[in-house]
């Protein structure tokens, strides 16, 4: 078995065997079927090697690389070769190392790390390195795939959030403060050409340099001011590691370029979580959309986070870490931690910011990134418009958009149904959902981007029906803002671009 920092050596013969022999996502589901992919997904071990046949190939590095099975040696030196074998063997044959296979982009990648407590009773120490994990890949799906010259990944890691930009930034650069974890990057990205790899804290390796495109999966946690597991622990206090990267943002970026961070910030009764946020950004040269994706006491969060290093709640240590953990908290006011995305591009220095903080808990499916994209887009249309030119410009209503009505028994009359709720909602994207009037619901029925503007329809609207046109056109203008910065609108200008 070698060091970490050997395996970039060994990586590409090994990438090659694994394809090879269908150590892939969907290699690995079809063996096991269904029930047994659902019970390597769950992480119980015995449950998958009921379903993996040592006689095949792809079972027996099934056993050996996601179960960490002893396997008979020769037979894996046919299949990966014996220098590979010998180089990521312990002393007792099993492998030491997860080389986990995922779909990045419609692509088969394998991502080296140590081994985590999936399929093993694994504790992890503080130099562990994470493989690819739920927040990683939340992140993966935020981040645009529209081609730029150069990307950041701040905190690279095991090197995923790289994997996920290749083919789409010309030159990239991953820094990390710990060199395991590069070893661990230079051995995932080992078949790629011209990876720039830099060691050191935060934005220091790269620092007077800026980019078109950072993402950053920092060490978020929210504690003590210490350092318990380089993963997860920044070493600052409380919320201090996302204040710190998501405040550096703007000065290492390109004008026109954008950040895409995963972050966590507290919430007290003192100030609203949106202000917290926004007062990182600086008051000119940005647009940022901050996303709110779950909010969790302080209990529960401190509970994730023993786990998620394998100390169990109920243990002594586990009692003694919570009580002081809690106590913090405590003295800091913190009544709950808050989760999320923060999404931003550099404009303008002389622009206002253009700040957007909202919270976004509904389920949805579709990735993240194109809406991301699109929010740059239709927030710089925004900020070039007032009232008069959205009324004199034309819209396309978003094919996905749905219109739903609730009634409900009429409680006045006694009899009958009464309409309770108008929605409109998106039926792609994070699914945004707007209540709105049946005025509403019929101006906008009447917009085409060859057709009348929307002043003209809101005039028409406002005749045939009696309105005052002059009260009318405000309120309409208000909420169409509101659906253009939420794509249920899209200008007519924009529909080429």
């Amino acid at each position: 078995m070698t060091s970490p920092s050997a395996l970039s050596a060994i990586a590409p013969a090994l990438f090659s065997a694994l394809r090879q022999h269908n150590y892939t996502v969907s290699g690995i589901s079809d063996l096991l079927g269904e029930a047994g992919t659902a019970a390597w997904h769950r992480g119980e071990p015995a449950a998958v090697r009921r379903h993996c046949p040592e006689h095949s190939n792809l079972g027996l590095l099934i056993r050996a690389f996601l179960l960490k099975d002893v396997v008979p040696t020769a037979r894996l030196n046919e299949l990966i070769g014996a220098p590979t074998v010998a180089a990521l063997c312990d002393a007792e044959g099993r492998i030491a190392y997860d080389v986990i296979p995922h779909v990045i982009n419609d692509v088969d990648r394998w991502v080296f790390s140590d081994i985590d407590a999936s399929l093993t009773q694994r504790i992890p120490g503080p130099d562990h390195v994470l493989g690819v994990g739920a927040a990683s890949l939340s992140l993966l799906n935020t981040v645009p795939l529209t081609p730029v010259e150069t990307l950041l990944d701040l905190g690279t890691g095991s090197g995923v959030q790289l994997l996920g930009q290749l083919g789409v930034a010309k030159h990239l650069s991953g820094t990390d403060v710990h060199n395991r974890a590069l070893d661990f990057a230079r051995a995932t990205l080992a078949d790629q050409d011209s990876i720039e790899l830099l060691q050191g804290s935060w934005f220091a390796p790269v620092a007077g340099r800026r980019f078109d495109r950072i993402v950053a999966n920092p060490p978020f946690v929210v504690g003590l001011p210490e350092v318990g597991h380089v993963y997860r622990d920044s070493g600052l206090n409380l919320d201090g590691a996302s204040e710190l990267v998501v405040s550096n943002l703007v000065d290492h970026l390109n004008v026109g370029g954008t950040a895409h961070v995963l972050a966590a910030w507290v919430h007290k009764d003192t100030e609203r979580w949106q202000q917290r946020v926004a007062a990182w950004l600086p008051d000119t040269g940005v647009c940022a959309w901050l996303i709110q994706r779950d909010v969790v006491a302080p209990e529960m969060y401190v509970g994730t986070w023993l786990r998620d290093e394998s100390i169990d709640p109920r243990s002594p240590e586990g009692q003694e870490r919570t009580a002081a953990w809690l106590d913090h908290f405590v003295r800091h006011n913190v009544t709950g931690i808050g989760f999320g995305y923060v999404a931003l591009q550099r404009i303008d220095a002389d622009s206002p910011a253009d700040i957007l903080a909202e919270e976004l808990h509904q389920d949805f499916s579709d990735p993240l990134r194109e809406e991301v994209s699109e929010f740059f887009t239709r927030s710089a249309w925004l900020r070039t418009v007032d009232a008069d030119d959205i009324l004199t410009s034309r819209y396309m209503l978003r094919p996905t958009v749905a219109s739903e009505e609730v009634r409900v028994p009429d409680a006045d009359s006694g009899m009958g149904l009464t309409t309770a709720v108008r929605r409109l909602t998106r039926l792609d994207g994070p699914r945004w959902s707007h209540e709105v009037d049946e005025h509403l619901v019929s101006i906008i029925s009447g917009v085409h981007p060859q057709g009348l503007s929307l002043g003209e329809i809101v005039e028409l609207y406002a005749m045939a029906n009696g309105l005052d046109v002059t009260v009318l056109a405000p309120a309409v203008v208000g909420a169409v803002i509101d659906l253009v910065r939420h794509g249920f609108l899209i200008p007519a200008e924009l529909l080429g671009e």
